[in-house]
């Protein structure tokens, strides 16, 4: 038998954000939040962080109330049009011990939301020296690439043309492209809500794992 952490009621609860999003009803609801959004979320991540080592001793799961895998709601709105103050997603980040880009480097994410719910895991927008490592490494090692990312659909943002170094014929032109080195696998809400879903985004995690350990090791981390 398996742990139910997160009930219909975390949906709901995102869905009357997504309508309400402004300070007051968030503080009036604060402690539906806190009930239903982030202590489940916390002890989600502790679990999962129990697992993580039959994957990767690597990969950290901090269940720290503040600055651990559960990302904030607050959104950043310095430099965005949009001016509500809240996420409507849960998200939650598992991250490289080694690597100096927690949130650019190899890793994995979670992200729950009303109609979007998966596990991604890979590099999300590396920073131009990781960027290049990584594209060497695909076209030094292309078999491994491929075997890593056998049976993934890659997503992410890709160039129109060939990047610099490399001539649009290279046969493996269409990875080395790729801005970002990310494949995800989806859920359902009832799964969420579900004994198995942990051992649901445990055996995804196994399943990205080794394009996350090509990715790791491309930035000469190990995995």
């Amino acid at each position: 038998m398996g742990k139910v952490y997160f009930t219909p009621e975390l949906f709901h609860f995102l869905k009357q954000l997504k309508r309400n999003n402004k300070r007051e009803w968030f503080l009036k609801n604060k402690r539906r939040y806190d009930e239903v959004v982030k202590q489940p979320a916390l002890r989600f991540i502790t679990d999962f962080g129990l697992r993580l080592p039959s994957i990767s001793t690597w990969i950290v799961a901090s269940a720290k109330p503040n600055g651990g895998s559960l990302m904030r709601v607050y959104r950043d709105i310095r430099f965005s049009p949009n001016k509500t103050p809240y996420k409507t997603n849960v998200g939650m980040s598992f991250w490289h011990a080694g690597s100096t880009e927690e949130i650019h480097g190899a890793g994995y994410y979670l992200h729950l939301a009303p109609g979007e719910i998966f596990l991604a895991g890979g590099v999300w927008h590396p920073e131009t020296r990781l960027l290049a490592k990584i594209r060497d490494a695909i076209a030094w090692k292309s078999a491994e690439w491929k075997k890593a990312t056998r049976g993934l659909d890659l997503g992410g943002d890709t160039l129109a043309r060939a990047p610099r170094g490399y001539p649009e014929s290279h046969p493996m032109i269409a990875d080395l492209k790729r801005k970002d080195f990310i494949a995800s696998i989806g859920f359902t809400e009832k799964c969420v809500c579900g004994e198995s879903f942990l051992a649901d985004v445990n055996a995804a995690a196994k399943k990205l794992a080794p394009m996350v350990g090509f990715l790791s090791r491309a930035e000469g981390l190990q995995f």
